[in-house]
């Protein structure tokens, strides 16, 4: 339960964080993908500031849980980030929730609680040594430098969704690390010093923080929150199974597992139209 809690909390602070820097980001000037210039620019704005606030305690809260709970238990449950945004900008905006919203919200619940009872993640995870994370670091590398240059060359929608992808794959990654560090501070805290799994948890965090801002500014919310939102539980699962060793149920089980994924797809992609109808920007909807 201390996970569950936990994971819930991380995505209503992940929700109000995703709220202020997409307001933040959606106002600033068009700049190529992966420019620095654009979080110089967003250093600049408060509301940006308040969002990566919001955005450190949902770490803290996700390092608590992932300290509890499996990697392909937690990841998944941050997958209610996206009703809580809306239920946000709906108290923001001080307009209730229509039916398809609610419609959406409950696809998505649905589709998670369908995808964890059936996949019912099993094993608690260990720290690992660096070789046995080196394979799966060097596909998570390629991956991305694929997707990243591949969204250079896409029009607004389609590189809102790859960098969107590619920003839920790095939050995958960086929570393997995350979990491990949680690990190592409640063997020996003072390890932590010299020890490699911290250092590399800020450096995946950062690069996935940067390609998250450059996802919401890139194009439409339609097409940047699906993907983030779909990616990173369905990425977290394989670490889980590949790194450390996490088991879920396979055999007939598979295709209820898809088919939540597929409700948590379709529910997140109704939701991310309502919050382009509440947060209108023709200039990213090009």
């Amino acid at each position: 339960m201390t996970a569950v809690v936990c994971a819930l909390l991380a995505a209503v602070a992940n929700a109000a964080a995703s709220v202020l820097q997409r307001r933040a980001a959606r106002d600033e000037p068009r700049h190529p993908v992966l420019s620095p210039t654009l979080i110089v620019d967003l250093l600049r704005r408060p509301v940006w500031l308040a969002g990566v606030g919001a955005l450190i305690a949902g770490f803290v809260f996700q390092a608590v849980a992932l300290s509890a709970g499996q990697l392909a238990l937690v990841q998944p449950l941050l997958v209610t980030e996206l009703p809580f945004t809306m239920i946000l900008v709906s108290l923001v905006s001080r307009s209730g929730l229509d039916a398809r919203s609610w419609l959406a919200t409950g696809l998505v619940t649905a589709g998670l609680a369908t995808f964890l009872a059936t996949a019912a993640p099993r094993g608690t995870g260990a720290v690992v040594a660096p070789a046995a994370q080196l394979p799966a670091a060097a596909v998570t590398v390629a991956v991305l430098a694929v997707l990243v240059a591949a969204a250079r060359f896409l029009a607004a929608a389609p590189r809102a969704a790859t960098l969107g992808v590619a920003a839920g794959i790095g939050f995958a990654f960086t929570a393997t690390f995350i979990k491990q560090t949680t690990s190592l501070f409640q063997r020996d805290a003072p390890a932590l010093v010299t020890s490699w799994q911290p250092y590399a948890m800020v450096g995946a965090g950062l690069c996935s923080f940067v390609l998250l801002q450059h996802a919401l500014h890139s194009g439409p919310l339609l097409a940047a929150q699906p993907a983030l939102t779909v990616s990173d539980p369905v990425a977290s699962v394989l670490y889980g199974i590949t790194i450390f060793g996490e088991e879920i149920r396979t055999g007939g089980w598979i295709v209820l597992e898809v088919a939540g994924v597929v409700l948590i797809l379709y529910g997140s992609t109704l939701l991310a139209q309502g919050l382009a109808r509440r947060e209108p920007d023709a200039r990213r909807a090009t």
